[in-house]
C-alpha cells in the first residue's frame, strides 16, 4: 500500500498528492521552492498525530504548516506537509481572571483577538501578517510584532505548549524546577527534560558569552531558556523558535493582556534617513510602545496604491526621506497627549524644524483620529507587500531582512549597509521596527540572474559580519529557515552549533521533523532550491489581453503572475472583500495566492504540457468569482479576475465552449429574441422537468430561478432629452437593466432629468442590436467577441467622451469594464477618452454635488437604507459614492453591510457545481445582516447579481440607488 493510500484510508481530511496541490505548498513567502511529496489537511489533532505516525513509519519527513507566510523558507520541504490552518483553529479554553488562554496551533491571530476582544483582552504579538499568521507558526518563528518594545516576543508570551515528539510521545512543556520534582517517574519526557537542563547548566558560560544581548534575537535554539536561574525554567521556550524541528505542537497556552483603549501617534518627519535612525535612540526614552520606520521608497510606492493614497496624504507632510511613527498607548489618554507634546519638544531639542534645511528638516504630525490611526497601521503592516509591488524584474529580497543591532549603532549600521548594497550594484528598502534596532531591509535583486545571486551571497556575508561587530543578531524576527541557518556557526561559534545539533538529535534522532532548518542546513544560495531555479523558463505566450504594464515575457502576463510574493494577504478571514471563496473553503486552492502559484507553475512547464488549459487549472479557478477584490486589496496588485480571462481564453481555444458558456457568453446577442418570446423563454422557471434538463445539459442549478425575460424592454435610441442648455450626459443602458429591470434605467433617467441634465441614450453607430460592454463574453473566455462589442460601444460613445460628456452607467460590472478591461483590449485615444469619462450613476451625482452643480428636489424618506456594495465598486474605490448619494436624501439613515462578495457573481451563482459555494459566500455576512433588518428598512444594492442573490436568500427586494433617489423625488411631489 502506498503512503497516499494509507493516509487516504486513515485520514478523513484532505490527502493531496497530485502535482497541482503539491505545487501550491511548494513555496512560502521566501524565494525558495521545494516540491513536497504530499499534503495532509487533518480535521483534528488526533488525525494530525496519526498522519505524523504514518509518515514516520514510511520514513518520510514531516513539515507542519500554518499560514505559509514564512520569510526564510521554514515551511517548505520535500516530505509531507501537514496544514493545520483549515481545521485546527479553535480556542480550547479561556481564563479571563488569569489573563490566559489555550489554543490549537492553526488559529489565526486576528481570529483569536476577535474572540478575546469582547473580554477586554488581546494577544499583543501583533505581527504584520496577523490576518493569516497562525499561533503555531508564530511560536515556531518566535514572532515579535511591532509593539515588542512593551509586550516582548512570542517567547515572552508563551506560558506552555503541548507537543508530540517524532516518536509519538505527547508531552507537556512548561515551567519546571531544576530537580523536575513536579514530574512523576512515569512521565515520558523526564529523561529528555533532565538532559536539556543539564545541557543548559553545562553550557551556561558559553551561552552567556555567545548569545547576542538584544531582545530581537530569535536565531538558533533558545538554549538560554535552559540555564540555571532563580525562577523556574520554562521548557516551552525551547520549542518557541524551533521552526517545527523538535516537536509537533498540539496546543499553546498564551499570556493575554488588556486591550489598548487609547492611543495617539506622532509621525516624525526627517529630511535625512541617517538623522531618523540616529533619533530613534532618543525617541524611545519617552516610553512609547512602538517606533516604526517608513522610508522614502515605501512612501513613494504607497502613493501609487489607491487604498493607501488618502492615508499618506493625511499623515505625511512634504517630501521626507523617512518618517518614524511613534505610538503612545497608556490607559490615560491625557498622558498620551502629554507624551505626544513632549515628542514635539524632543524633536525641537534635537534640532529638527519644518523651516530647517534638508539635513535637519522635520517635525511631528499628530494623529489622534482613530480611523486615520487604523489606516496608518494597515499601511505599515502592508510594508512587505507594498515593497514587492514594484513592477520590475528585480524585487526587494529577504535574506538580511531583520538583523537587529543595539539602537546607538542603528544609524551607522544602516549607512554602512547602504554602502554594501551600492558596492554590489543595488539599493535597498528599509522599514519597520526602529524602536528595536530591527529594520526590515531588502536589497533589490533579480534572483533569476546568476550575478544577482552572487551579489546576494556577498551582501549576506558582509552584512552578518557587520552585525556581529555591533554585537547584534542576524535573525531579529523572522527566524532562520534556509536563509540564515547556514550562518549560525559564524554567529554563535562551533561549540554552540554542536549544542544545537545535540538538542535536535535528542528530540528527533531520525531527523523526521522539518530537517534542514537551524542545523545541517543547505547553502542559502543553492539555486536548485529557488522558486526561480536555473532551469526556470516561460515560453512565448500569446495573450488575449494587454499585459504591457508588467515586466517579463509573454506580453507581461508572466510578470503579472509573478507579482504574487506568497505573503498571503488574500488569506484574511474578515475585513475588505478578498478572497470570498477562501473564506468559505479555507483551501489553499481557493485563495488568490494558491491560484497565482498554480499559474506560475503552469506557464513555466512545471505542471506538464497544456497545463494552462487543463481541467486541473479550471478546477483551480472554479471558485474564483472574478470579484476584483485582489486587484484593489492585494498590495502587490495581483489581478486574478483578469488572469482568469486569459485562462478561459486558452481553455476555449483548446477545448471549445460548453453549452453553459454559450448561454452565458452570448446572452446580449439573443436577448432581443428572448424578449419577444418572453413567456416561452421563462417557461424553464415554471417547469420542474426543464429545470432538471437545464441542470443536466447546461449545468444551471435547478435550485435557482433564472432572471425573468420581459417584452417591455427599455428602448434606446433617444438622441437627447431634457433642456437644450442642460449639462450633457450619456446614459449607458446595459443589457441586464435594459432586458430585466428597466425600472432602474427609468429611475435614473427621471433623476437626471429632474436635475436639469440633457440626457443622451444613443443607438449604436452601426444601428444594430443595443450596445454591450462585453462582460458576459469575457466571463466565458470569448475575448474576440468582447472586443467586437467594445468596438461598437467605443464607436458610439467616444464622440461624446472626446468632448467631455460623462458616460454614466448603472450596473457596476458593466460600467467598470470601460475603466478596466477596455484598456486591456484596445489602447487607442478613443478608448482612453471613453474610459476616462465612464462613471457610475452615483459617482456622477456625487461629483456634481461636490462641484455645486446638482439641483435635485429630493423629499424626505424617514427610515434606514441598508447598503450592500458590489465587489467591483469596492475594487475601484467607487462604493463611497453610493453612501454619499443616498445621504443626499433628507432624513434617510444610511448603514453599510460589512460584506464580501454576495456570491452570485454573474453566472457563478447559477452553476449547478457552484450553487452551494455561492450560498456559502452569501451566508458569511450579507444574508444574515438582511434577515436581521426590520421590514421597513430599504435594502440597497446596485449590482444585478447582488439583488438576485438577496431575493433568493431572504425573499427581500433590493433596490438600485437610482430607485431610492426616484422615490425621494416622488416624496417631494406628494409633499409640496
Amino acid at each position: 500500500m502506498t503512503l497516499e493510500d494509507r493516509l487516504g484510508r486513515e485520514i478523513t481530511g484532505g490527502v493531496l498528492f497530485d502535482s497541482f496541490n503539491r505545487g501550491r505548498y511548494a513555496t512560502d513567502a521566501s524565494f525558495y521552492q521545494i516540491m513536497p511529496a504530499g499534503v495532509v489537511v487533518p480535521r483534528s489533532i488526533e488525525e494530525a498525530l496519526r498522519a505524523l505516525a504514518i509518515c514516520r513509519d514510511a520514513g518520510r519527513k514531516v513539515t507542519p504548516r500554518g499560514g505559509g507566510t514564512s520569510q526564510c523558507g521554514q515551511t517548505v520541504n520535500d516530505g509531507i506537509v501537514i496544514d493545520l490552518s483549515k481545521h485546527l483553529n479553535r480556542m480550547i479554553s479561556l481564563d479571563v481572571e488569569n489573563n490566559s488562554c489555550v489554543v490549537e496551533p492553526g488559529i489565526v491571530l486576528d481570529d483569536l483577538n476577535r474572540q478575546l476582544k469582547k473580554h477586554g483582552l488581546w494577544f499583543p504579538v501583533d505581527v504584520s501578517t496577523a490576518s493569516r499568521a497562525t499561533i503555531g507558526g508564530m511560536a515556531g518563528n518566535n514572532s515579535c510584532g511591532g509593539r515588542s518594545l512593551r509586550y516582548g516576543t512570542m517567547r515572552d508570551n508563551t506560558l506552555s505548549m503541548d507537543a508530540a515528539l517524532a516518536d509519538g510521545r505527547l508531552l507537556h512543556f512548561g515551567e519546571v524546577t531544576r530537580d523536575l520534582a513536579q514530574l512523576n517517574s512515569g512521565n515520558g519526557g523526564l529523561d529528555l527534560f533532565r538532559d536539556m537542563l543539564d545541557l543548559g547548566a553545562r553550557e551556561a558560560a558559553e551561552i552567556a558569552e555567545k548569545f547576542p544581548k538584544v531582545q530581537r534575537r530569535v536565531g538558533g535554539y533558545n538554549l538560554d531558556a535552559l540555564v540555571p536561574r532563580n525562577a523556574p525554567n520554562n521548557l516551552a521556550h525551547l520549542l518557541v523558535g524551533s521552526e517545527g524541528t523538535l516537536a509537533f505542537t498540539t496546543q499553546v497556552e498564551l499570556k493575554l493582556w488588556p486591550v489598548i483603549r487609547n492611543k495617539v501617534l506622532g509621525v516624525c518627519h526627517f529630511g535625512s534617513f541617517y538623522e531618523a535612525m540616529d533619533a530613534a535612540q532618543h525617541l524611545v526614552k519617552l516610553r512609547p510602545i512602538a517606533v516604526e520606520l517608513v522610508d522614502r521608497t515605501m512612501l513613494s510606492l504607497g502613493r501609487e496604491i489607491a487604498m493607501f493614497q488618502p492615508i499618506i496624504a493625511a499623515a505625511v507632510r512634504g517630501d521626507p526621506d523617512a518618517v518614524l511613527i511613534v505610538e503612545f498607548a497608556e490607559e490615560d489618554q491625557a498622558e498620551n497627549l502629554r507624551r505626544l507634546k513632549r515628542l514635539g519638544e524632543l524633536m525641537a531639542d534635537l534640532g529638527f524644524g519644518w523651516d530647517q534645511p534638508k539635513r535637519k528638516w522635520g517635525g511631528v504630525v499628530e494623529i489622534s483620529e482613530p480611523g486615520l490611526q487604523t489606516g496608518i497601521a494597515e499601511f505599515r503592516a502592508a510594508g512587505l507587500n507594498v515593497m514587492m509591488s514594484m513592477k520590475q524584474e528585480g524585487k526587494p529580497v529577504s535574506f538580511v531582512e531583520d538583523c537587529a543591532v543595539p539602537l546607538p549603532h542603528l544609524a551607522d549600521y544602516t549607512e554602512r549597509l547602504n554602502a554594501i548594497f551600492a558596492k554590489h550594484g543595488t539599493s535597498g528598502t528599509m522599514y519597520a521596527h526602529a524602536s528595536e534596532g530591527c529594520l526590515h531591509v531588502r536589497p533589490v535583486l533579480n534572483l533569476k540572474l546568476e550575478k544577482d545571486v552572487k551579489a546576494m551571497r556577498a551582501i549576506a556575508e558582509e552584512t552578518f559580519a557587520m552585525v556581529r561587530e555591533y554585537k547584534g543578531s542576524h535573525s531579529g524576527e523572522h527566524g532562520d529557515g534556509i536563509v540564515r541557518s547556514e550562518f549560525h556557526e559564524t554567529m554563535f561559534g562551533e561549540r554552540i552549533i554542536a549544542d544545537f545539533r545535540e538538542v535536535k538529535h535528542r528530540f528527533d534522532p531520525d531527523n523526521v521533523l522539518n530537517p534542514g532548518k537551524i542545523v545541517d542546513a543547505p547553502k542559502m544560495d543553492d539555486r536548485a532550491l529557488f522558486r526561480y531555479a536555473p532551469n526556470y523558463r516561460v515560453g512565448d505566450l500569446k495573450t488575449a489581453l494587454d499585459w504591457s504594464a508588467y515586466p517579463g515575457a509573454g506580453g507581461g502576463f508572466q510578470g503579472a503572475v509573478e507579482m504574487c510574493n506568497n505573503n498571503g494577504a488574500c488569506r484574511k478571514l474578515e475585513g475588505g472583500v478578498m478572497c470570498p471563496s477562501y473564506r468559505t473553503t479555507r483551501d489553499e486552492k481557493d485563495v488568490t495566492r494558491g491560484r497565482a502559484n498554480t499559474l506560475r507553475l503552469a506557464i513555466s512547464g512545471q505542471l506538464g504540457l497544456d497545463a494552462l488549459a487543463s481541467d486541473e487549472m479550471m478546477d483551480t479557478l472554479k471558485l474564483c468569482v472574478s470579484c476584483k477584490a485582489c486587484r484593489h486589496e492585494c498590495p502587490t496588485g495581483v489581478d486574478m479576475a483578469k488572469m482568469k480571462i486569459e485562462v478561459l481564453a486558452a481553455r476555449v481555444a483548446k477545448h471549445g465552449l460548453s453549452l453553459r458558456d454559450r448561454l452565458v457568453g452570448y446572452l446580449p446577442r439573443y436577448a432581443g429574441l428572448a424578449a419577444r418570446f418572453a413567456p416561452l423563454a421563462n417557461w424553464r422557471n415554471d417547469s420542474p422537468l426543464l429545470r432538471k434538463l437545464f441542470e443536466k445539459f447546461a449545468g444551471i442549478s435547478a435550485q435557482r430561478d433564472l432572471p425573468k425575460w420581459r417584452r417591455d424592454v427599455f428602448k434606446v435610441g433617444v438622441e437627447a432629452m431634457g433642456p437644450a442648455d442642460g449639462r450633457e450626459v450619456v446614459l449607458f443602458a446595459d443589457t441586464f437593466n435594459r432586458a430585466y429591470e428597466r425600472e432602474n434605467l427609468e429611475a435614473a433617467l427621471r433623476v437626471l432629468l429632474a436635475g436639469g441634465y440633457r440626457v443622451h441614450i444613443p443607438e449604436p453607430a452601426d444601428r444594430g442590436r443595443p450596445l454591450c460592454c462585453g462582460r458576459t463574453f469575457l466571463s466565458a473566455g470569448l475575448v474576440d467577441d468582447a472586443r467586437a462589442e467594445l468596438d461598437r460601444l467605443v464607436a458610439t460613445y467616444a464622440p461624446f467622451a472626446q468632448r467631455g460628456v460623462p458616460i454614466v452607467g448603472l450596473e457596476p460590472s458593466c460600467l467598470l469594464t470601460l475603466r478596466d478591461e477596455l484598456l486591456s483590449l484596445r489602447s487607442d485615444e478613443a478608448a482612453k477618452s471613453l474610459s476616462a469619462q465612464a462613471l457610475l450613476f452615483e459617482e456622477f451625482l456625487v461629483r456634481e454635488a461636490a462641484a455645486g452643480r446638482l439641483r435635485l428636489p429630493l423629499g424626505p424618506i424617514a427610515g434606514t437604507a441598508l447598503v450592500h456594495g458590489h465587489c467591483h465598486q469596492k475594487s475601484f474605490g467607487a462604493f463611497k459614492s453610493v453612501e454619499q448619494a443616498l445621504r443626499l436624501v433628507p432624513d434617510l439613515n444610511v448603514e453599510t453591510i460589512e460584506s464580501s462578495c454576495c456570491g452570485m457573481a454573474g453566472a457563478f451563482g447559477y452553476g449547478a457545481d457552484t450553487y452551494q459555494a455561492s450560498m456559502d459566500m452569501a451566508e458569511l455576512s450579507l444574508l444574515p445582516a438582511i434577515r436581521r433588518a426590520e421590514e421597513a428598512t430599504l435594502i440597497v444594492a446596485d449590482g444585478t447579481s447582488c439583488r438576485h442573490q438577496i431575493a433568493d436568500g431572504t425573499d427581500r427586494a433590493a433596490l438600485h440607488v437610482a430607485r431610492v433617489l426616484a422615490m425621494s423625488l416622488d416624496r417631494t411631489r406628494s409633499n409640496p
